[in-house]
């Protein structure tokens, strides 16, 4: 399933100067200096013993399970790089927005009179900066996935059905099944 939150995060790895490390012992490497040469509290982020962590280190381990190489590297991937990306995301909030290509079915709140079907709409338009920031700033907040919805529908409602308030007053737009969804910066 796809969801905002993840997307949003690939958008800003591409943000990235760096290839994120590759193999297991590279990236827990990386955790354990991210925790200040620590291995006991990368072990606990993992659920994994202290002995594993230290090694996977030292290389002594190299292929771990299918679940804990995903969460190694989804930790690695969240704390890589934190400046490029802190500043991928103040670029794209202040200056050059994001772009949006969503396939998703849209229900609409409307005036009476007209259609409130929902249906599959694909997509693919720019958010400007403030509609960007909403949604970073949401993110950064700890919205749930819904909550992020509601942003992201927001911002689709007024920047292609109500286009900055040149029409469609009072159209409220909902975002249902989101089929298809990609951010690029």
């Amino acid at each position: 399933m796809v969801t905002v939150a993840e997307e949003l995060d690939k958008a800003v790895q591409g943000a990235f100067t760096r290839p994120v490390p590759k193999s297991a012992g590279a990236q827990m490497r990386y955790l354990v200096r991210k925790h200040g040469g620590r291995t006991k509290p990368v072990a606990e982020l993992l659920g994994i013993s202290q002995r594993t962590v230290e090694r996977y280190v030292k290389n002594q381990i190299k292929n771990p399970r299918p679940e804990l190489a995903e969460r190694l590297q989804r930790e690695v991937r969240a704390r890589w790089q934190p400046q490029i990306r802190a500043r991928a995301k103040q670029a794209a909030a202040t200056t050059g927005g994001i772009m949006i290509d969503v396939r998703a079915r849209f229900g609409y709140t409307a005036a009476p009179g007209s259609t409130d079907d929902a249906r599959v709409r694909h997509l693919t338009l720019a958010l400007p900066p403030q509609q960007v920031a909403r949604l970073f700033q949401a993110q950064d907040d700890g919205a749930s996935e819904d909550q992020l919805r509601q942003v992201a529908a927001e911002a689709l409602g007024e920047v292609y059905f109500r286009d900055s308030g040149r029409r469609a007053h009072g159209l409220e737009v909902e975002l249902t099944d989101l089929l298809d969804l990609e951010f690029e910066l």
